[in-house]
């Protein structure tokens, strides 16, 4: 890994140029006038320096995935299947100067980019068995001599924008189903992430074998070419994961403007983690630690409000305050970190004023510390009421609250008392009472006795209410990125 600001020595993935927009399989500077500088969040280090996309690179993008999609749907799906399968293999194979890359651009702990190089390393070999696994269906007709087929098809284009959070798995969550389906793809990444987001892909399907046009990476402010990259005319299908505000904007442009498409929309989480009065208390604290803090607590299913009853709630909070002191948190480069930087100023000066507004409206720290930099220590509090902020926003960073709740009742009561509903926890010893909790809270994902954050790449994943639409993973993706067409066959 090289990384430079200076354009004329690129920074560079496995020896190749990443700091440039990749459009139809070639590396070109963008034609906006504005210039972007990638910057380490935790040092503040230059890692690279991009000329920014403008319109004209976007609907250059488009065409091109257009033209190039058409062949690629009509490739055999044996052959699909092994260049995708290739770039799971080239995500292992690079694994470490990935790793260096998530560090160095996002602010990952080592720990949290090598979790993320394993998801998108595992979505992609999912993927890979896409090919072969879309089914059509043959139904009777009402008119004699006439046979119904229902066939499913690649929707056409796909364009793909992603978070800064897990640049690289939640860019790759989209893109290798939509290919191994014989869609063509056009990613905008994070301005945060763009080369994690985007170009690094780029580059790897570029060795797999995936040929020029089939995806395309624009980088460039959203203020200057968000819309364009949904209203375009080609794309059929606009896959979104970021915050809900922003989403529904997309879903708005997409389901209103000229040109009707599809939406697959990954957003905001405030993910309950409840225990109830039998649970493993020791298991509760460990789940609810890492749930929290992982990656500075900046993912859709972080824990942000942790539910205990009565009768274990002293127990549980001396336990999870002293946990929670213990935690690691600083250099993300650094072995046995957890909490590293928070990705840029907007996040920080936001975190700040959530920590405020829980102490003045009397939430209790029992664990806090110092903010230096970008790094936000854990912070931990008590005496926290469904009516506060903390309880009702998601987060977003290494903050969280605990709710005394009565019973189970009460305790479902707060788990659904907010408008997202992505993913929840339930800790019990009673699996049946436990099943029969996280059947009645409102979320898409709910997990016994682990933590909130949890991502099996052919299960499905997604989210209810203000959380999202639609479904990532196995057959439910296949769903998602093809449509259905009737051919309706009369005999004569």
């Amino acid at each position: 890994m090289a990384v430079t600001g200076n354009l004329k020595t690129h920074a560079t993935f496995a020896g190749q140029p990443v700091d440039q927009q990749f459009i139809a399989g070639q590396l070109r500077e963008g034609s906006s006038q504005k210039t972007l500088t990638d910057t380490n969040p935790f040092d503040d280090s230059v890692v690279a320096t991009i000329r920014q996309a403008s319109p004209q690179d976007v609907d250059d993008a488009y065409r091109a995935a257009e033209v190039a999609q058409v062949a690629w749907s009509a490739t055999a799906p044996a052959k699909r299947a092994a260049i995708i399968r290739r770039a799971a293999e080239i995500l292992e194979e690079r694994r470490d100067e990935i790793v260096q890359w998530l560090v160095a651009e996002s602010g990952s702990t080592v720990l949290k980019a090598n979790i993320e190089v394993s998801l998108a390393a595992g979505i992609t070999q999912e993927s890979a068995s896409f090919p072969t696994r879309v089914h059509g269906t043959i139904h009777p007709s009402n008119t004699e001599n006439r046979e119904m087929r229902v066939y499913r098809k690649s929707i056409g284009v796909v364009g793909v924008i992603s978070p800064w959070n897990f640049p690289l798995h939640l860019s790759q969550r989209s893109v290798a189903p939509a290919l191994a389906l014989g869609n063509a793809v056009v990613i905008k990444p994070a301005s945060d992430t763009p080369i994690t987001g985007g170009l690094l892909l780029a580059r790897i399907f570029e060795e797999a074998g995936l040929p020029a046009g089939v995806l395309s990476v624009v980088v460039g402010a959203g203020s200057e070419i968000g819309d364009d990259f949904v209203a375009h005319e080609v794309p059929r299908l606009i896959s979104f994961t970021g915050s809900t505000p922003v989403g529904k904007q997309v879903g708005q442009n997409a389901v209103t403007g000229e040109h009707l498409k599809k939406v697959a929309l990954e957003l905001g989480g405030n993910a309950p983690l409840v225990v109830l009065d039998d649970a493993n208390i020791d298991e509760a604290v460990s789940a609810a630690l890492i749930g929290s803090f992982l990656h500075s607590g900046q993912i859709c299913m972080a824990v942000n409000r942790i539910i205990v009853q009565d009768s274990v709630h002293d127990e549980f909070v001396e336990k999870f305050t002293a946990a929670a002191k213990t935690v690691g948190f600083g250099d993300p480069s650094t072995e046995g970190t957890l909490v590293g930087p928070v990705v840029n100023d907007n996040q920080l000066e936001t975190l700040k004023a959530k920590l405020q507004l829980a102490r003045e409206q009397g939430a209790r720290a029992v664990v806090e510390g110092e903010i230096k930099g970008r790094v936000v220590p854990p912070h931990v509090f008590v005496d926290v009421t469904a009516d506060m902020e903390i309880a009702r926003e998601e987060i977003f960073g290494p903050i969280v609250g605990i709710l005394r709740a009565t019973d189970d009742e009460h305790a479902l009561e707060l788990a659904n008392d907010h408008v997202f509903g992505l993913s929840a926890a339930v800790f019990t010893q009673n699996l049946d009472r436990g099943v029969e909790f996280a059947r009645r809270v409102k979320s898409g994902m709910t997990f016994i006795n682990e933590m909130t954050v949890q991502d099996e790449a052919h299960v499905a994943f997604g989210g209810e209410r203000n959380s999202g639409l639609g479904r990532f993973n196995g057959e439910w993706v296949i769903e998602e990125f093809t449509t259905a067409q009737t051919i309706g066959v009369k005999r004569l």
